[in-house]
């Protein structure tokens, strides 16, 4: 009955402090969920603060994912890295052993990595720790997981709810599961500050590849409804010019710009929504036109080259360049869904679209071939078919 009472008070403190749509952010030092409740000199600023205390003495089984091979030490070259999608636990997900047969040094998962969304408004978030469990529990995840060290960031619907942004009021526990299940040390820097933004570097000079991983959801603004729904290209969401509007938010901004600055030859810019889509109504960065082109000048201003863009969330997989909007053509690769195909074909328009798009089941691959000086971006089928493919010089990127 205590832990009942607790629970109803936490998630009506919770639900009446995210009712604003643009939260006040608590300090980027230290996240609210991280600290116990005597650190509260103040009364509780944001949802995450008022639930803080609570979690602090919430007794719970944390979904863990086996541990797998460590990283790549800082000078290790890299050849190929692999990623995906959306991946339901809840069913088989035979793709996974596709990947595992081949031979990648890393493997990334981009986002709805589990379907764990809190349609019970519980702030123990049951279905996204179940959802979470359920992937650990899987053989053909296990097996992909000790071949290959992987990195992360998630989407929706391992974030805790469908299209959610910043308003989310659990957000701070949803952070803390993620980072236990994919086993982050305790010294990481992101269990000391809010987002999961993360990024790293591999290689020796003139072989270094750069791997940012955007947080597109815990800062995020509210989205712009539609006025058509369904319409094509106006299916849920319109572009909004409010300068209010932020994707990344301030703090990730700021970091995101000293990444742009760090000396690398070839740059992945993981975000789990697509960038460079304009053919349809769903989340994108098409929605906050301002933050995307924000996104482009910051490549320019920063001098960075090699950027490749790395996005998932579709269910359905592409290639996309665009040569207007940075000093270099700026490529994007969408692979998405692992084991969520939800048709057999999908013909949204594409006008920065390099052919057709891939709508079964599918994986991504980013090769680099540092002696031809090229990377070649591949979506492959279920089978491990190269179904995609477009071969990037470096030196058109800027990257030699």
């Amino acid at each position: 009955m205590i832990r009942s009472t607790c629970l109803l008070a936490a998630t009506s403190i919770a639900a009446l402090l995210a009712g604003c749509s643009e939260p006040v952010a608590p300090d980027a030092s230290t996240p609210a969920a991280a600290q116990p409740a005597t650190a509260m000199a103040e009364p509780p600023r944001t949802a995450v603060e008022a639930l803080a205390p609570f979690y602090a003495q919430l007794d719970y089984d944390a979904p863990i994912a086996a541990a797998g091979p460590a990283l790549p030490s800082a000078q290790t070259t890299l050849t190929s890295i692999a990623f995906g999608s959306c991946n339901t636990s809840e069913r088989e997900i035979p793709i996974l052993n596709t990947i595992s047969a081949e031979d990648h040094d890393i493997f990334m998962y981009v986002g709805d990595n589990v379907y764990g969304d809190t349609y019970s408004d519980d702030a123990t978030l049951p279905e996204l720790r179940e959802a979470y469990h359920m992937l650990a529990d899987r053989p053909e995840f296990q097996n992909l997981r000790s071949r290959f060290p992987m990195l992360a960031t998630w989407d929706d619907h391992d974030y805790g709810q469908n299209d959610m942004g910043g308003r989310f009021a659990f957000k701070g526990f949803s952070q803390q599961l993620f980072l236990d299940f994919w086993r982050a040390p305790e010294d990481d820097v992101r269990r000391t500050r809010e987002g999961i933004y993360d990024a790293h570097v591999y290689g020796p000079e003139g072989q270094r590849v750069q791997v940012i991983l955007l947080d597109t959801r815990y800062f995020r603004s509210d989205l712009t409804p539609t006025d058509d729904r369904g319409a094509v290209g106006r299916e849920r969401y319109l572009p909004s010019s409010d300068p209010e509007q932020s994707m990344l938010g301030a703090a990730q901004w700021a970091w995101l710009e000293d990444q742009l600055q760090q000396p690398a030859d070839v740059r992945l810019i993981v975000t789990s929504i697509q960038v460079h889509a304009d053919g349809h109504g769903w989340e994108a960065w098409r929605t906050m036109p301002l933050e995307r082109e924000r996104l482009y000048n910051l490549i320019g201003e920063t001098g960075a080259e090699g950027v490749v863009f790395v996005s998932g969330d579709r269910h359905s997989s592409g290639l996309y360049v665009r040569d207007d909007v940075a000093p270099y053509p700026l490529y994007e690769i969408t692979s998405s869904a692992l084991n969520m195909s939800f048709r057999d074909e999908n013909n949204e328009p594409g006008p920065h679209r390099i052919g057709d798009m891939y709508a079964l089941e599918n994986y991504g691959v980013i090769g680099f071939d540092w002696d031809a000086g090229e990377v070649a971006l591949q979506i492959k089928s279920n089978a491990g078919d190269v179904v995609r493919e477009q071969i990037i010089s470096m030196s058109e990127i800027g990257a030699r």
